[in-house]
């Protein structure tokens, strides 16, 4: 029941909006080695005022913070984060140096809908 959330600079409509949180899913699903039915996204537009990041340069910039349950290697966490900036570095032009993820792990049954309550991750 992951939950990742975008903060960024650019002003985004609704379509790349969503169109990108399309993108984002499929990226967790794949990289994940999960569903999307439970994958929920949100995204912010900022004021550049709002976001600072001291290594960052002229251009947009885009953070991700990602909750999700704990189980996962790094290589696939890894994975999903670049296939995430690599994404929006070509789509928007983001410049690497402005993007950051963060992930934050959490037992499965910290995680719930209100049909459910999440389980422990596992590989299968």
């Amino acid at each position: 029941m992951p939950l990742l959330q975008f903060d960024t600079s650019l002003s985004l409509s609704d379509k790349e909006k969503s169109s990108f949180a399309e993108q984002v899913m499929e990226f967790f699903t794949t990289e994940m080695a999960t569903t999307s039915g439970h994958v929920a996204v949100s995204i912010r537009n900022r004021e550049s005022a709002d976001l600072h990041l001291g290594r960052a340069v002229e251009g947009p910039v885009l953070f991700l913070n990602a909750d999700v349950r704990r189980g996962r290697s790094l290589d696939r966490k890894r994975a999903f984060a670049l296939a995430t900036m690599e994404y929006a570095s070509n789509e928007f032009a983001i410049p690497d140096d402005n993007m950051k993820v963060v992930f934050t792990e959490h037992r499965g049954p910290e995680m719930m809908g209100v049909d459910r309550i999440g389980d422990e991750w596992n590989s299968e």
